[in-house]
């Protein structure tokens, strides 16, 4: 691509970006939400991070690998329960790291 084309993407790609994030301040008044809908988005943070977070608990090398063999996924269950008995998300952050260096140490020896 030449100089002026990539400028041109980046151009494009800044109004875009600017146009969906001001939208809402627009035009935000102007438009109700339905509330079924807004009880649905409460849910859209954890469902974007589970969808982040869960290949790579899940996939090793590209690969499914559903066994205790995963360090990952034990650290993750592990984790996870941890955070359902204390109920603190940084405390769970925290120990479910601390839990899979434990395991990465204890693999290599």
């Amino acid at each position: 691509m030449a100089d002026w084309e990539i400028w041109v993407v980046i151009g494009v790609l800044a109004l875009a970006t600017a146009a969906t994030r001001s939208s809402f301040w627009l035009i935000g008044q102007h438009i109700t939400i339905p509330k079924r809908v807004q009880e649905m988005l409460r849910y859209a943070p954890a469902c974007a991070l589970a969808a982040i977070v869960a290949p790579d608990l899940v996939l090793v090398d590209s690969h499914p690998l559903l066994d205790l063999s995963n360090l990952k996924l034990v650290s993750g269950i592990v984790a996870t329960i941890f955070y359902l008995l204390r109920r603190n998300m940084l405390q769970t952050i925290v120990f479910g790291m601390g839990f899979y260096t434990v395991l990465r140490l204890m693999h290599v020896f």
